[in-house]
């Protein structure tokens, strides 16, 4: 596996006729696990396929370590691409189709190189069997497998958790968890927010096309100050301190929880973190827990779309 400092995009468009699929998206994907967010016809797809030189950008560029990936195919070396769509190629046995890619890429042992890739991705027991008898689980490791074949430096997957089961979605988590370790650059979209969550601190999101936010998804709810921040408290008498934080300017709302404690809407972080600490103790209260209930990829997802 060779070094790789990333992909790069530059004021990336997609058109097909009149229909804009994305739109002037500039972003760079780096080492270590990034994920890719935006709902169903945001663009994701597209631009994955333009990050594996699949598809050629309308306008702006897309680069590997500098070098235009599209019609590269020196660039194919160091890309791995696990597409969303089935792979078509139910008649051959997991061992076939791995090995066959092994051979695409030249590799001089391709049946060693196969073997090596189906036992990452826990296959080698079924790689024997035709991927037509393959659970959807199955058939998603067999496509990683295949990606893995000529060990990339890069990653890119496309919804690579679909249909895979809890067993199997830990071990691939922690397997690109291991890979982003190792400094190669992976990427992968997910509809499942938590899965984002748990391997993917970074996140670029995409909204109709266009790049709506990039970075820590923590960081970007923070910057979110147009938003109010949902604060659980719990302490030693929830409804004193309802009563002592709702005189505070920063607070927009408090209402108690039925099953303990209370939420607290805050307009500013500041104020309510300096504030918090002597009003409680003013008024001998003991605070027990003081943590935001929406800084999760999901909460800031979903300011994002509906912004």
């Amino acid at each position: 596996m060779s070094a790789s400092s990333g992909i790069d995009l530059r004021q990336v468009s997609r058109w097909y006729g009149n229909v804009v699929a994305v739109n002037d998206v500039t972003m760079q994907i780096g080492p270590g696990v990034t994920g890719l967010l935006g709902p169903n016809g945001a663009g994701k797809t597209t631009l994955i396929a333009m990050m594996a030189g699949f598809l050629a950008p309308s306008a702006g560029s897309v680069t590997l370590d500098g070098a235009p990936v599209w019609r590269n195919v020196s660039a194919y070396r160091d890309i791995g691409l696990v597409p969303e769509r089935e792979a078509s190629f139910g008649y051959l046995t997991g061992t076939q189709f791995v090995r066959a890619c092994a051979e695409l890429h030249g590799l001089p042992d391709a049946g060693q190189a196969a073997q090596q890739a189906l036992r990452t991705v826990e296959l080698l027991e079924a790689a024997s069997r035709r991927i037509g008898t393959y659970s959807k689980g199955m058939r998603q490791r067999v496509k990683l497998a295949a990606a893995l074949v000529h060990e990339p430096s890069v990653l890119l997957l496309d919804e690579p958790f679909n249909g895979v089961d809890p067993r199997q979605r830990i071990h691939l988590m922690g397997l690109l968890t291991r890979m982003g370790e190792q400094g190669r650059c992976v990427l992968f979209s997910s509809h499942i927010l938590e899965e984002v969550e748990q391997i993917a601190r970074h996140v670029e999101v995409v909204v109709a096309g266009r790049h709506a936010a990039s970075g820590d998804f923590g960081a970007i709810r923070r910057l979110m100050t147009d938003r109010p921040t949902r604060y659980r408290l719990a302490s030693s008498d929830d409804r004193a301190l309802a009563v002592a934080v709702m005189e505070l300017d920063c607070v927009r709302g408090v209402q108690l929880v039925s099953a303990g404690g209370l939420e607290a809407e805050v307009t500013d972080l500041g104020a309510f973190a300096l504030a918090l600490p002597p009003l409680a103790r003013a008024a001998s209260i003991s605070l027990h827990e003081v943590s935001p209930t929406d800084e999760s990829l999901e909460s800031v997802f979903t300011y994002l779309v509906s912004a």
